[in-house]
């Protein structure tokens, strides 16, 4: 095998696997009914389903979200809906980010949709305490961050005469800040003490976010963290099946939602004894949260214990100073190592020349800079391999179909060219990883959502809206082949000229900054290659592959 078809190969097999990861999401089976799971031990957290299978706590998938009364709450951040419900979030914008297929309308992260909800929720376990199903008193209206203030507070408030028990609920937005502080007061005016055992949960529904591309699968769903695990997802199908991995028992860490560009996150402070779980409610709706061991109240006594929430982008620096392992929620795949520094590096260049679109070009040619003596190997491997493809055909009529003398011929002609076939294939393997770490940098990269390039590129994660850049990808990927040496074989030669047509139409789907990124490689191998194979048909000392 030549060099071309390894890279061909390597490329068409990873573009597979995108696919294949992307048809097992959008074909997960439907989810089972939810199991109701035996009691606890003695002296155990409740499991989740004393937190979601008490009568006040009746799931989502057989009643729908009751309205009540609703606080709209307005940031320079932020424009949440509260609703007196359960004192859910029921809806949640961020004001500097737009949808995906409306450029004209603000990003909505949670939202109390019938079909497609995502919400965040809270409650207390425990008979006669107050779940994400109880009526709580709330002021409705709306409350505005104004002026120099800098946090707004919208309280709520849940009171049980007969136990003498009095929860409050306060929700406080500061400015300029995705971290929404839950503080939860109880106060014991009863006779018997309170077990406080609060939860914290997302319910979702279990499909891709809007705008997700088929051809583009990254990551929906759970995840946790802990010292002891690390970053651990857990897929909507693996809750279904009932193969939900991960640890469950902790005195530390966080769960969260990921979707492609944003997060959201409970981070229980300090390191109080917590239980996290997922949950299939049926009807392609889930639970995944965390219960809180805060102690026994006793009468006369309160308690206030405040539950940071993240709902916002996944920008690096950002997720990095909210907590621990939280900026691992934005994916880099299994290059991570490799694909941080990329993202420094690119960074620091956006930050110089004021637009991601010319820096993704200038990080593409420092890196070709980098690796040209690795990737001159290859073509000049190629560039030798092209010279002698006259000789070789007349090898192959030389020989026929006695494939025996064909390759015992071929191999003498190698030697007495000083010629290694495969002499180029290392360095191109080399390479191949810094391209894949800069492909999942350039897909997790949200600080890239909405930013222009030049012209018609109005956004570099959305797809280039005239095919102007998959069409010159496709172009010099057939320039590419042009310039390589042809296989002897029609039927490969066909398939060569075949695939860049082919990846010319996938790379239709694929955000713009991707294939601007294609794009500046295939001109630069180009450039290189062609450079590389006149020294060569010339004897030049570039043939020796120094720049």
């Amino acid at each position: 095998m030549d060099n071309q078809r390894l890279i061909l190969f390597i490329v068409f097999s990873f573009s597979l696997l995108l696919l294949w990861e992307a048809w097992q999401d959008k074909h997960a089976p439907p989810a089972p009914a939810p199991t109701v799971a035996s009691a606890p031990a003695a002296g155990a957290l409740p499991s989740p389903s004393q937190v979601l299978n008490t009568p006040a706590a009746t799931t989502t998938a057989q009643t729908g979200f009751s309205k009540g009364p609703q606080a709209v709450v307005e940031t320079d951040v932020y424009r949440a809906t509260i609703d007196a419900n359960g004192g859910d979030l029921r809806e949640l914008q961020l004001l500097a980010y737009r949808e995906s297929e409306d450029k004209n309308q603000v990003f909505t992260l949670f939202e109390a949709s019938q079909t497609q909800p995502y919400l965040a929720q809270s409650g207390l376990v425990g008979k006669d305490l107050p779940t994400h199903r109880s009526l709580f008193q709330l002021n409705p209206g709306t409350y505005r961050l104004t002026g120099g203030a800098a946090q707004l507070e919208v309280p709520l408030v849940w009171d049980d005469p007969a136990t003498g028990v009095r929860v409050e609920k306060t929700y406080i937005f500061k400015r300029g800040s995705y971290e929404i502080a839950l503080k939860i007061r109880v106060i014991n005016n009863g006779t018997e003490p309170v077990d406080l055992t609060p939860y914290f949960q997302f319910t979702r529904h279990g499909e891709a976010p809007r705008g997700s591309s088929f051809f583009l699968h990254t990551y929906t769903g759970p995840a946790f963290y802990t010292d002891a695990k690390k970053f651990q997802k857990v897929a909507f199908k693996d809750i279904q099946d009932g193969k939900a991995d991960f640890e469950k028992a902790a005195d530390n860490g966080w769960m969260g939602i990921v979707q492609h560009h944003f997060v959201t996150a409970w981070l229980p402070a300090g390191n109080v004894k917590r239980e996290y779980y997922t949950r299939a409610l049926g009807n392609g709706l889930y639970s995944a949260g965390v219960i809180l061991a805060e102690g026994m109240l006793e009468p006369g006594q309160e308690k206030t214990f405040t539950v940071p929430l993240y709902a916002g982008p996944q920008t690096q620096n950002l997720l990095e100073q909210t907590a621990p392992g939280l900026d691992l929620s934005r994916d880099y795949g299994w290059l991570t190592p490799l694909a941080y520094p990329i993202f420094w590096a690119l960074q620091k260049i956006e930050r110089i020349v004021g637009n991601w679109g010319w820096a993704i070009i200038i990080l593409t040619i420092l890196l070709k800079l980098a690796l040209y003596p690795l990737s001159a190997a290859g073509y000049k491997s190629m560039a030798k391999m092209k010279k002698l493809t006259p000789r070789l055909q007349q090898l192959k009529e030389t020989y026929g179909d006695d494939r025996a003398k064909l390759h015992q011929a071929m191999a003498e002609m190698y030697k007495t060219e000083r010629i290694n076939p495969l002499g180029g294939c290392l360095p191109i393997l080399i390479q191949i990883p810094v391209f894949i770490a800069l492909y999942w940098v350039l897909l997790a990269a949200v600080e890239m959502r909405g930013a222009p390039w030049i012209g018609w590129i109005a956004d570099l994660t959305a797809p280039d809206p005239y095919f102007i850049l998959p069409i010159i990808m496709g172009v010099t990927s057939i320039l590419q082949v042009k310039l390589n040496p042809q296989p002897m074989d029609p039927m490969q030669a066909k398939i060569m000229m075949i695939m860049p047509v082919a990846f010319t139409v996938m790379f239709v789907f694929f955000p713009a900054g991707l294939v601007l990124y294609w794009v500046t490689n295939n001109i630069l191998s180009i450039a290189q290659q062609w450079a590389i194979n006149k020294q060569v048909q010339g004897g030049g000392k570039a043939a020796s592959g120094k720049a």
